[in-house]
């Protein structure tokens, strides 16, 4: 348990506070520890967004899909790992995603009420938890106003990384070949040149109707 915890601490939510202040926290706050075995979904696209979830060991696969169901996009993180802090407020406080255990994994659950009376008590919680939410909402939009070079392989990885939430890390992206044409403005044959192109570089594996991305880190390069 003593590595749960220092594990925790590990968490950009959690660095800078004392350890008194850290100790206090444990003795008031019900922690909700639990295993998943791997293949087990742990939180499902449109469950309330009632708790604060901790990946603390590891990989977790991140699936969305598309309002038409017409593509989804999974990304795999590994621990430690805050599970979409943005979605406790907001117009929609609802997880966006859908997360299973791509390994054995081990989470904690915080409540949002305890989040609410007892961990903003604590200044550089506060500012822990603004930062995290600011950057992601950051990072997104820049990548959203990213202007792509005239290439439909630079299109696709733009298409790529605009959906992503970590720039770096394995990817699958599930869509037809015609979708992806479409939704970069550009031809399926086009697509399907600059695909075979970049799985010949080693950057990704084709399959029918899916993209599997190695490193995401590596497409922009």
């Amino acid at each position: 348990m003593n590595t749960m915890f220092d594990t925790l601490l590990q968490l950009p939510l959690f660095q800078g506070l004392s350890q008194d202040d850290f100790t206090a926290i444990v003795g008031k706050v019900k922690l909700h520890f639990d295993k998943h075995e791997a293949g087990k979904t742990v939180i499902r696209s449109g469950d309330p967004c009632d708790r604060l979830a901790f990946l603390l060991k590891g990989e977790l696969a991140s699936k969305t899909v598309s309002d038409q169901g017409t593509y989804s996009f999974t990304e795999f993180v590994q621990a430690p790992y805050l599970i979409e802090p943005q979605s406790m407020f907001g117009l929609r406080t609802n997880y966006i995603a859908t997360y299973a255990a791509h390994t054995d994994i081990n989470t904690v659950c915080v409540s949002k009420p305890f989040v609410l009376n007892e961990l903003f008590r604590y200044e550089i919680f506060r500012l822990n938890y603004l930062n995290i939410i600011s950057s992601r909402a950051q990072n997104m939009y820049k990548r959203l106003w990213a202007e792509t070079e005239d290439s439909t392989e630079k299109r696709i990885v733009h298409f790529i990384l605009e959906h992503s939430e970590r720039p770096t890390g394995r990817k699958v992206l599930k869509i037809k070949m015609e979708d992806l044409a479409r939704f970069i403005s550009d031809t399926r044959l086009n697509v399907s040149k600059a695909l075979n192109k970049m799985q010949a570089k080693g950057l990704m594996e084709l399959h029918r109707g899916e993209v599997v991305v190695f490193d995401a880190g590596l497409l922009d390069r």
